[in-house]
């Protein structure tokens, strides 16, 4: 029998993935997009961001309050930290990405004169402490977290070929139903 995670969680982590993945390919879109085409796809970056940090919070809390099925007792001590240490590597990029963005976008010299939108429904508000800050200091944040922001997408990258290829190395070099346990 397998020991799948519950429907929420699944639904969660497929949600996020897509989102992540988007958000991870949209950066080398617009480079090649053309001027017209760029506002549109960074403002579509920043709405999927800030959904996946919402998103986030519900599937950490759910992680919390539900204890996932236990993993096959075929997995070696070793492969059983790596898979908690990968996991919870997860979350805090899954944290720090939109947080990082957040903040460069708050940091942004035209923030105040360009609202963000969530998908054009309505005002994401910026993060005001940031954007009250002095020009000088303003700009020191938004390039730092900026490149913060591209570091970590770079590193979510390898942690995702991690992730994949460990769940790969189970599924079929090993034969436990890996893949099913997060299938709906």
């Amino acid at each position: 029998m397998v020991r799948k995670y519950s429907g929420v969680a699944i639904a969660l982590h497929w949600i996020i993935a897509l989102g992540i993945l988007v958000n991870l390919m949209l950066p080398n879109i617009w480079e090649v997009a053309g001027d017209e085409n760029v506002r549109p796809l960074i403002d579509a970056h920043k709405s999927i961001g800030v959904t996946v940090l919402g998103l986030a919070v519900m599937r950490l809390l759910w992680r919390l309050t539900h204890t996932p099925p236990a993993l096959p007792a075929s997995y070696k001590p070793w492969e059983v930290k790596a898979s908690h240490a990968a996991h919870w590597a997860l979350y805090a990029f899954i944290f720090a990405m939109p947080l990082t963005g957040w903040i460069m976008d708050s940091a942004w010299k035209d923030a105040a004169t360009h609202p963000m939108q969530w998908f054009g429904l309505f005002e994401w508000p910026r993060i005001g402490m940031v954007m009250n800050l002095d020009e000088v200091t303003k700009k020191t944040v938004h390039d730092s977290f900026g490149e913060a922001h591209e570091l970590l997408g770079w590193a979510l990258w390898a942690l995702f070929a991690l992730h994949v290829i460990g769940a790969l190395k189970h599924q079929f070099l090993d034969g436990e139903k890996e893949l099913q346990r997060m299938m709906p």
